[in-house]
Order: structure tokens, then C-alpha cells, then sequence
């Protein structure tokens, strides 16, 4: 039983493309992704020997990490624009590129909120609501979606004064769970884990971007080809199994 067993892993390990000796594989991706990942981890490590260490950030700052030398090996951002910004400058191997999942932008409040909150975008513009946190624009794709969408519902002008900009969108769940928020912006599955914030209310579909998350291995990665069998991994069925799990949708089929 033990020998087949050790025939079965060495089945999958050799259907993934890789060898036999463990590395560390260097994972830099959008902090949305940080619990889903985190339990996909030790699974990959009993199928593979290989470690995933992980870098877990807004990925305006990870591309920018990445356009600095920092020792990626794969990189997944929440968004296509810092992942085409890497392949146009020859950063991302452009072969194994593939969206991931996807998610849904919504507005959290407190869960003591008084009764009455925001049901809109024009209701930020309330005075009850004086504070409202949001990924900063020009390094967290949640912020980047956040503006987006204020400046279709024509409200930007008018609440952008009460924006608080912060360094990723965990941060932004963060400050509304304790109270320093009055609202935020974050990811579905983000406020599905929340301890005390609570959904407000979700994107219009008239408004809603398409939010999805592009994965890719970094060109002349240390560790290329067990990214590239990572890459595999995470696009299978087990890996699915744990994003939806964590609230992510898959991604539309282009």
C-alpha cells in the first residue's frame, strides 16, 4: 500500500512537469487572495515537497516590486492592467498566462451602523457618513474599481473628500471592523470574512467592472518551471474547489 501510494505521487508530481527535489516557490499576489491561497499551501507542499512562499499585497505595489528585481516566481494580480503593464515590458512569460477567478466590488459598513445606511453611491454622499476607506487608486486594484465606478454614478466629485487611501484592500476591511471607517470598498469574498463589518449593498450590474485575476510565471524566474507547474495546479479542479469555497467566481471563458 505504501509503494502505491508513492507511485501515486509520483504520477502527479511527474503530470505537473516537475522533478523530484522541493524548492520554495515565490508567490506575489493581490492580498484578496491571501486566505484561499494560504489553505491551498500545504496541500500543494503534500502533493509536490514544494513550499509556497507568499508575498501578499496591493499588486500595483507587487508589479512594482517585480519591475525592481524582487524574486518572484509567479505573480497573480486583481486586475488585468499591473499584469499587462509586466508582459508589455517583458516581465510575465505571456504562455502561461490565464485568469484565475473572479469577484465582485461592494461597499461595507460597521455592523453597529445605524439603520438607514447607504443602499447607494449617492448615499455616500450623506454626512452621517464621514470616513470612507478605499484602496488607493494608484496601487490597489480595489481602489482603482472603487474610483472607477464613483466617477459612473456621478458622485466622485462629491465624496472624494471623505476618501481614506490605504495600501491594500484587507487594510480597507481592516478599518471598517473597527469602527474607523464609516464605509469601504472591498472584494465580495473580502466581506465574507469580515468580524463585524457588514455588506451594505453590491455594485449595480450597470456599474460593475469585470474583475478578474490574471496569474502568470515571471519571466526568468528562479524557480520557472515549478511555476509553471503551480500555474497548472491552481487552475484545476482542487484549487477551484477552495476558491469558491472563499466566495470567488470563475472567471468568463474569452
Amino acid at each position: 500500500m505504501k509503494r502505491l501510494r508513492v507511485l501515486v505521487i509520483a504520477a502527479i508530481v511527474a503530470a505537473l512537469g516537475i522533478s523530484a527535489k522541493a524548492v520554495e516557490i515565490h508567490v506575489f499576489a493581490a492580498a484578496s487572495l491571501s486566505d484561499a491561497l494560504t489553505e491551498l499551501a500545504p496541500r500543494y507542499k503534500a502533493l509536490t515537497g514544494d513550499t509556497l512562499v507568499f508575498n501578499f499585497g496591493g499588486s500595483g505595489t507587487l508589479a512594482r516590486q517585480i519591475e525592481e528585481g524582487a524574486p518572484a516566481d509567479v505573480f497573480i494580480s486583481a486586475d488585468e492592467l499591473r499584469a499587462n503593464l509586466l508582459q508589455s515590458k517583458g516581465l510575465l512569460e505571456p504562455a502561461t498566462r490565464r485568469n484565475l477567478v473572479a469577484n465582485v466590488l461592494v461597499v461595507v459598513v460597521p455592523a453597529d451602523a445605524p439603520a438607514g445606511g447607504p443602499t447607494s453611491f449617492k448615499d455616500l454622499e450623506s454626512g452621517r457618513i464621514a470616513r470612507i476607506a478605499i484602496g488607493d487608486p494608484d496601487v490597489v486594484p480595489a481602489g482603482t474599481y472603487a474610483r472607477d465606478v464613483l466617477r459612473k454614478a456621478g458622485v466622485w466629485e462629491a465624496v472624494r473628500g471623505k476618501l481614506v487611501p490605504l495600501e491594500n484592500v484587507r487594510a480597507v476591511l481592516a478599518a471598517v471592523d473597527s469602527d474607523n471607517a464609516d464605509a469601504g470598498f472591498v472584494y465580495a469574498t473580502d466581506a465574507a470574512i469580515a468580524k463585524h463589518a457588514r455588506v451594505a449593498f453590491e455594485t449595480p450590474e450597470a456599474l460593475a467592472p469585470r474583475i478578474e485575476y490574471p496569474m502568470a510565471v515571471v519571466k526568468g524566474a528562479a524557480q520557472a518551471e515549478r511555476g509553471r507547474a503551480l500555474v497548472k495546479f491552481l487552475a484545476g479542479k482542487t484549487a477551484r474547489a477552495v476558491f469558491v469555497k472563499y466566495g470567488f467566481k470563475m472567471p468568463s471563458v474569452r
